[in-house]
């Protein structure tokens, strides 16, 4: 039951994190991608850091050979996970980031089945084509400037998806090895040495952010910054990838809804055709076979 709820809130934090991001980084008096991107990794090095010491003492220092896993999974799911998406957010929209989530769990699976973790089916090998060519539009420019300016957002989003699903195959061995909190706060930890080339790219803070940027900045530091991203580790050394990823349906009604209220986004007539088939093909990936439990990332990589 833990595990769910962890999962659930996780859904919350995150399908918020688009918009309330977008908030935080409102054109000329908000936060810089780069800018936001080096506070929340500050902010989740020293706040799970902390918590790993205080908690779990002796069983926060991993070995050599897991450091170096390690500082991996620190680049795929720290520097260039939170890059790549908050520098894609600021050139795109919220409900197209809340949409383009949807390609997490096929780039999971796609990264699973490459390294024989998971049965490539005919199935899921379609929902997999499905998902693809729905996301399509959504990189595809229509000659206006806001429209290729959303493209390549979308793009920098898309790659961000591809790198979360590496670093979600190859964090789960470690999820079973050590205390999530400890893996967790290890890798925002490693992530540290990457930051003089996000600051490298300009100042740290807007010059004059209103009360609504620091709110949304808040939020973007304790909630998908901190708590999601531990929650998401009790979660998956408690429950199957597959469950895991199934909850991820949740996030772009989240974040469309949300976007809506906040934002004032409405869903383009273009877009829905794109969020049908990007959820069908998600369905046909994260659904499991009829014949027993796919084989779990621990039983290859630990």
């Amino acid at each position: 039951m833990g595990g769910h709820v962890a999962l659930g809130a996780v859904q919350l934090f995150f399908g918020l994190f688009p918009v309330l991001g977008l908030a935080a980084m409102v054109r000329d008096e908000g936060f810089s991608p780069w800018a936001l991107a080096t506070w929340r990794i500050v902010t989740g090095a020293v706040a799970l850091g902390l918590l790993a010491f205080i908690r779990h003492r002796r069983e926060a220092r991993p070995s050599l050979a897991d450091l170096a896993k390690l500082a991996l999974l620190a680049v795929l799911g720290i520097s260039l996970n939170q890059g790549l998406f908050l520098s894609g957010l600021a050139r795109s929209t919220a409900i197209n980031a809340g949409l383009l989530i949807c390609l997490i769990p096929v780039f999971t699976f796609l990264v699973a089945a490459l390294f024989r973790l998971e049965a490539f089916s005919l199935r899921r090998g379609v929902g997999v084509a499905i998902a693809l060519l729905s996301a399509l539009p959504l990189f595809l420019t229509r000659g206006a400037d806001l429209a290729a300016e959303h493209a390549s957002g979308n793009l920098l989003m898309a790659a961000n998806g591809l790198c979360y699903a590496f670093y979600l195959v190859f964090s789960r061995p470690l999820t079973i090895k050590y205390p999530p909190l400890v893996v967790i706060a290890w890798v925002y930890v490693l992530s540290l040495p990457w930051l003089p080339l996000f600051i490298a790219r300009g100042p740290l803070g807007p010059a004059l952010p209103s009360a609504e940027v620091w709110a949304a900045f808040a939020y973007v530091m304790v909630f998908p910054t901190v708590l999601a991203y531990l929650l998401n580790m009790i979660a998956l050394s408690r429950l199957p990838a597959s469950t895991t990823a199934f909850y991820i349906f949740a996030q772009p009604f989240i974040t469309a809804v949300a976007a809506w209220f906040i934002l004032k986004e409405r869903l383009q007539p273009e877009l829905i055709p794109a969020a049908v088939g990007l959820l069908v093909g998600l369905v046909l990936v994260v659904r499991p076979g009829p014949r027993g439990k796919a084989k779990q990332p621990q039983e290859r990589l630990a």
